[in-house]
């Protein structure tokens, strides 16, 4: 892997720091994975994998130089971003479920 041009010490640290950052939040995904059942606990081990996932990508673009190269570096972040959104959805749809049930509940 070249990287696409001169790579400053401030973006290589800033990428770890980001790694870590994003790992940081892949550990609380596990965290609550152990601690859920049933839907909720298959969609935080999807969180933690995915975030993992992301953490990794930005370890990498701190070696590549931009987060669009190597090609395959834009579409492990793209994947990425799929599955966050993904997920979001999936959290709101089971927001709203709640809100309903809560509401039928009183």
């Amino acid at each position: 892997m070249e990287p696409l041009g001169p790579i400053g010490r401030e973006f290589v640290v800033s990428n770890y720091i980001e790694a870590g950052l994003w790992s940081a939040i892949a550990v609380g995904f596990l965290i609550q994975a152990v601690r859920m059942r049933g839907r909720v606990r298959g969609l935080c081990l999807i969180g933690f994998v995915t975030f993992l996932a992301f953490g990794g990508s930005d370890w990498v673009e701190a070696h590549t130089g931009a987060w669009w190269h190597p090609w395959w570096l834009l579409v492990w972040k793209g994947a990425c971003l799929a599955v966050f959104a993904g997920l979001l959805v999936e959290y709101v749809k089971g927001r709203r479920l709640r809100r309903e049930r809560d509401k039928t509940a009183e």
